[in-house]
């Protein structure tokens, strides 16, 4: 297998992901900054362009972070971060998407249409007009898992899941762009303290984190 790797919160997340189950795969590093991501041979592999994206023994590519992560889940069981029966991984499942949905695909739409825009601006089309409600709205939807979350350790009840894996890498790269947790959210920010001090959460920050002055 091959981990095609960059900078960037699903990179990260999927970094994350590993570190947590101790699983080391070759990796080959793609310059998103300078768009190698969005042109061959990378779209040959991966027509989506995006990052990650793991290349199995036979050729195969999957291209999509939880698919890839779906896939190690498979072959290195342990530690669950999906779900040992059906019930729990149908229970992850669900606040995964809940977290995509409501919370993460807002934030990195304003970012890439608005602090991100000279980088995006010819990749993909932008909504400079939508970015004050799609800010607002990665808001009111931290308001609304705060309240969720009462009595909980982590997203899911007490199991660290990928739904805190995905969760935290975007409100880390959040923060980092002008996106940070309302105060009001004390149970977010609780959790959120908690997830940072895995080892995991350090160990997957990329090297350049800092000379980008973004977290992923």
């Amino acid at each position: 297998m091959r981990l095609y790797d960059s900078f960037g919160p699903n990179p990260r997340a999927t970094r994350m992901f590993m570190a947590e189950k101790a699983i080391t795969i070759p990796i080959t590093p793609i310059d998103v900054m300078n768009a190698e991501n969005r042109r061959s041979p990378y779209i040959s592999r991966n027509p989506g362009g995006t990052l990650p994206a793991l290349e199995l023994d036979n050729g195969q590519c999957i291209g999509e972070t939880v698919a890839i992560w779906e896939y190690l889940e498979e072959i290195h069981p342990t530690p669950p971060l999906i779900g040992t029966t059906p019930e729990e991984r149908a229970e992850t499942r669900q606040w995964q998407r809940r977290i995509e949905l409501k919370i993460t695909e807002f934030l990195y739409n304003a970012f890439r249409s608005a602090e991100g825009a000279t980088l995006f601006k010819d990749r993909i089309r932008l909504i400079p007009e939508g970015v004050a409600g799609m800010k607002a709205t990665v808001q009111d939807n931290l308001k609304w898992l705060n309240e969720l979350i009462k009595g909980k350790e982590w997203i899911v009840g007490e199991r660290f899941t990928i739904a805190d894996i995905i969760l935290y890498s975007a409100l880390d790269f959040g923060a980092s762009v002008g996106q940070v947790i309302d105060t009001s959210c004390a149970r977010v920010s609780a959790w959120f303290k908690r997830v940072n001090a895995r080892p995991s959460a350090e160990a997957s920050l990329h090297p350049d984190a800092v000379q980008f002055g973004m977290k992923g």
